[in-house]
């Protein structure tokens, strides 16, 4: 461990800022639309039952690898053993693909956040109003860079003084709005059919699409196999239990998911009468149907302006950890200072954002693989080199530095690891499988052989 690198103060610490970190556009966004796709309740239970096995499994193998190394993911795979060096390359290009494209989504949900608390809930509900918005030049752009600049604003400020507390000041407001928000929505004439519809498992709803999309939620949603975990897990103390701290925090990402689900998929149930294709609007379902929610509502302005204050506040903690990580790897490589630093990623992020942008505008002709920039940038990391990432992290851990490394980690605190067994079986057997399976089917269905 590196006596000298910036530590968490405790566990609360830890807790609050890997959890901001894993609460993002991910539980708020991707995954209420992700439950609506694939059968309700039927998608919510697997989820929940992967996030602690599998999640759980990656989770701590990545936190203790930090912890051990006192090192970011460039180094610490390294440290390790040094044939695997090149694990902690691709974890590192993860969050340096994924920030500027994310930076830019954050920059949407401040706009919407501006434009409900000026009161123009109407005009966000028009049917062109997203595309024109996102078509444009300007105005995305310069959400963009205001979203950038808070996110290094509390980067810069360090560990303790930036991450910590601002993650300890915006987590429990996260959980106090996501809360509040789903008990009106369920107070709402027609909101039990659509309780009915999130909550309720079908068998006949369940598939392997529907398995495979719950395992690739978990990355997106728990900041796996993006070198984030390990980062934090080398500012946590020693004396910081570790198996507990995952739990934690596993139960406040679940938590903000499900509470999401809850207000968002009644609240599209009782827009639409109760007609279930509303609920298919996937990705457009936070910036194009939800508006139109809102503005059904008595209170539409009101809670349309809370949610998006919701969800800034879920995209600036993921973004903190996303620069937070990437500014790590270059003061752990090239033993820069953190203001330095802090600028030379503000400026990357900024230029390699700007394609992602005028992607659906002016650049709009530029098509890989048929996406646009952003969706292609979002394919790459979070479809291939994710799974990829995560699938060396499990040979690593359970074929080559042992499953015991981990678990001594784990129990440096002088606490038991009580879920021993299941991480042993997960990390050396079933999370592969599962990791080979999802990365097959994501490359498949982006070439069209396939669709998910």
């Amino acid at each position: 461990m590196n006596e000298n690198r910036s530590n968490f103060t405790g566990k609360i610490g830890f807790i609050m800022a890997a959890a901001g970190s894993a609460v993002g556009l991910g539980n708020i966004w991707r995954f209420p639309y992700l439950v609506a796709q694939y059968g309700g309740g039927t998608f919510l239970v697997c989820y929940i039952i992967l996030a602690v096995t599998f999640g759980f499994t990656l989770m701590a193998a990545e936190i203790a690898i930090g912890r051990k190394t006192g090192l970011s993911a460039i180094g610490a795979f390294k440290k390790l053993d040094k044939r695997f060096g090149f694990l902690g390359i691709l974890a590192s290009v993860v969050p340096i693909i994924i920030l500027p494209y994310y930076s830019v989504i954050g920059g949407w949900v401040i706009k919407y956040f501006t434009t409900f608390i000026s009161g123009n809930t109407k005009a966000a509900a028009g049917d062109t109003y997203f595309n024109d918005f996102i078509g444009s030049v300007g105005s995305p752009l310069l959400w963009f860079v205001l979203f950038v600049v808070f996110t290094a604003a509390i980067v810069i400020f360090g560990v303790e003084k930036g991450v910590e507390t601002v993650s300890k000041f915006l987590m429990p407001i996260l959980v106090v709005l996501t809360v509040g928000i789903s008990i009106y929505v369920l107070t709402m004439d027609g909101a039990m059919e659509g309780l009915k519809y999130y909550i309720m498992p079908h068998m006949s709803d369940f598939s392997i699409k529907t398995l495979l999309s719950a395992m690739g939620q978990l990355f997106y949603s728990m900041s796996l196999a993006m070198g984030i975990m390990i980062t934090y897990g080398s500012y946590m103390k020693k004396s910081t239990n570790l198996e507990g701290s995952v739990r934690h925090i596993e139960l406040f990402d679940t938590g903000i998911a499900f509470f999401a689900g809850l207000m968002i998929v009644p609240a599209v149930f009782i827009f639409s009468g109760g007609d279930e294709s509303a609920l298919s609007a996937g990705p457009g379902l936070m910036f194009i149907t939800l508006p139109k929610v809102f503005a059904s509502m008595s209170m539409g302005t009101v809670i349309g302006t809370a949610f998006f204050v919701l969800v800034f506040f879920a995209a600036l903690t993921s973004a903190i950890s996303l620069m937070e990580t990437i500014v790590s790897i270059l003061m752990d490589r090239f033993k820069w200072n953190r203001k330095i630093t802090c600028i030379i990623v503000f400026i990357y992020v900024l230029a390699m954002g700007i394609p992602s942008s005028l992607g659906f505008g002016v650049w709009d002709f530029i098509q890989p693989l048929g996406m646009s920039i952003l969706d292609f940038m979002d394919f790459i990391s979070n479809s291939v080199l994710m799974p990829i990432v995560a699938l060396f992290t499990c040979i690593f851990v359970g074929f080559f530095i042992k499953p015991k490394t981990i678990i001594e980690e784990a129990c440096a605190d002088g606490a038991a690891f009580k879920s021993k067994k299941l991480f042993i079986v997960m990390i050396k057997w079933v999370a592969p499988v599962f990791l080979v399976a999802i990365l097959v089917s994501s490359v498949l269905n982006a070439f069209g052989i396939i669709k998910l």
